[in-house]
């Protein structure tokens, strides 16, 4: 029963140590007050806003597709935010921030919609199949991305966004982040329908679920998680494939009493590697989407061992 307080308590504790965390000193420093309001604050907020969505998404993802190594890195839902972004940014490079939100979010849902066709297309013979096309689809996604970016001078964005960080997250610039904590709020509300969904289109049928529907609303979600997230921070990798595995692992398969968890989970692991990144190389910054690599391949190579350890 105190298990969840105390996740929440640590995951208070990290989000503490973000708000004093910095090569500026906000407590002693003349203009202290005024950067704390305008940094770190801006900051703290975003870390909890998408490492919420973001861990949300993934655990969407990993029901629609009833696949646990699926997650808006290994469906190529990021490859496609960061296309739309691209395009919006080379036709309209004066774009305002909520349209280059909107274009990403789209990209990313067709995107997704395209990794779910082709997934109903293969005969899936193995869990590692889905998430394998879906590094496939990015990468060939990435390609297209990089190819248009070189050609327009503009490589420079790309770097920004797969190099997902929390540097340029000030006040003024995170406040559209505010849109996931809808989306949270929603899978939440939707959480059984959901989770119908991930047993598949005859069971979700014969219980009067519409299952097409609820596939639709569900991608939707991840796409503005995704979308929203990339304009903002940029990559996050692993984050939505990390944290629903762990709470699953630990709490079994129901989706609407792990979400509180996965939230809980999902702040605490963006905010423990971002404060790594900002003291590891101090005054100098590593990029969160860095750390968050390393611990996330980490796990997902543990988990396809644990997998083929289960089997044989």
């Amino acid at each position: 029963m105190l298990a969840l307080p105390a996740a929440i308590a640590l995951a208070i504790a990290l989000l503490a140590a973000s708000l004093f965390v910095g090569v500026y000193d906000v407590v002693g420093a003349e203009g202290g007050g005024e950067m704390f309001w305008i940094t770190r604050v801006p900051r703290t907020v975003a870390l909890v806003l998408s490492g919420c969505a973001m861990a949300v998404s993934g655990l969407v993802m990993q029901m629609l597709t009833q696949n646990r190594f699926v997650d808006a890195t290994t469906s190529g839902t990021t490859e496609w935010a960061a296309l739309g972004l691209l395009v919006t940014l080379l036709v309209v490079p004066t774009a305002p921030l909520p349209v280059q939100m909107l274009v990403a979010s789209l990209a990313a849902f067709a995107g997704t919609l395209v990794f779910l066709a082709v997934l109903r297309r293969i005969a899936l013979r193995s869990t590692l199949v889905v998430p394998l096309i879906g590094i496939m689809l990015g990468a060939v996604v990435s390609a297209v991305t990089t190819y248009l970016a070189a050609t327009n001078n503009a490589l420079q964005l790309l770097g920004t966004w797969f190099m997902g960080s929390f540097t340029s997250v000030v006040r003024g610039r995170y406040e559209v982040l505010w849109a996931v904590a809808i989306v949270t709020i929603l899978v939440f509300v939707v959480a059984d329908r959901l989770t119908v969904a991930g047993l598949g289109r005859d069971v979700a049928t014969t219980v009067g679920v519409r299952y097409e529907a609820v596939v639709l609303l569900g991608t939707s979600l991840v796409a503005v998680a995704t979308g929203v997230t990339v304009v903002v921070v940029g990559f996050l990798p692993f984050l939505g494939l990390v944290v629903p595995n762990i709470v699953s692992l630990v709490r079994g398969d129901d989706l609407r009493s792990n979400l509180p968890w996965v939230c809980v989970g999902g702040v605490v692991l963006v905010t423990a590697c971002d404060l790594v990144g900002r003291t590891v190389r101090m005054p100098f910054e590593v990029p969160v989407s860095m750390v968050l690599g390393i611990v996330g391949s980490a796990v997902f190579i543990a988990l396809l061992l644990r997998q083929r350890a289960v089997r044989s």
